[in-house]
């Protein structure tokens, strides 16, 4: 069974990381401008929910369009349990992280597919115990799929 089509598309940006200094990653400024944020001018600024939002937007799907991981929790339709590609909000100090989830660590752990991970994008395991809500798009059919075991590296930061 293939992977949706924005975890495909999100794929292709792992990697990507934000510039040290004055200078700053093109397409993570880009990605404040595909959810209609355009006054962001620096890749420091917490850009976990630009990245699923551009990544949306990019397949024909309307994000929340704000930057906000917690806005999250309002968009789409609420799931009980995670499934492969779905959209995972979680709580830390000071607010909040979203991604994609993209399998399970030996130990429960949720892998996820994020940006502002370590100030990249990649994969990383994150505690259920931070999560607030999975979520998936409104109108695409949900095909829950096993989650993949796979290597976990813990985040370490994602403001």
């Amino acid at each position: 069974m293939s992977e949706p089509k924005w975890l495909a598309e999100a794929r292709h940006y792992i990697g990507e990381k934000e510039v040290k200094g004055a200078k700053h990653n093109p397409l993570i400024l880009q990605m404040f401008k595909d959810i209609k944020r355009s006054g962001i001018k620096n890749d420091e600024t917490p850009w976990c929910a630009a990245f699923v939002g551009s990544v949306l937007e990019r397949v024909g799907i309307k994000s929340t369009r704000f930057e906000s991981a917690k806005s999250y929790l309002d968009w789409g339709s609420m799931l009980n349990e995670p499934a492969l590609g779905c959209i995972a909000v979680f709580s830390r100090d000071g607010g909040g992280h979203v991604g994609f989830v993209v399998g399970k660590a030996q130990n429960g752990d949720l892998m996820v597919l994020g940006g502002n991970q370590s100030d990249a994008v990649n994969i990383r395991a994150f505690s259920r115990l931070r999560l607030t809500g999975y979520r998936w798009p409104v109108g695409v059919p949900d095909l829950p799929q096993a989650l993949p075991i796979l290597n976990a590296e813990k985040s370490t930061t994602e403001a």
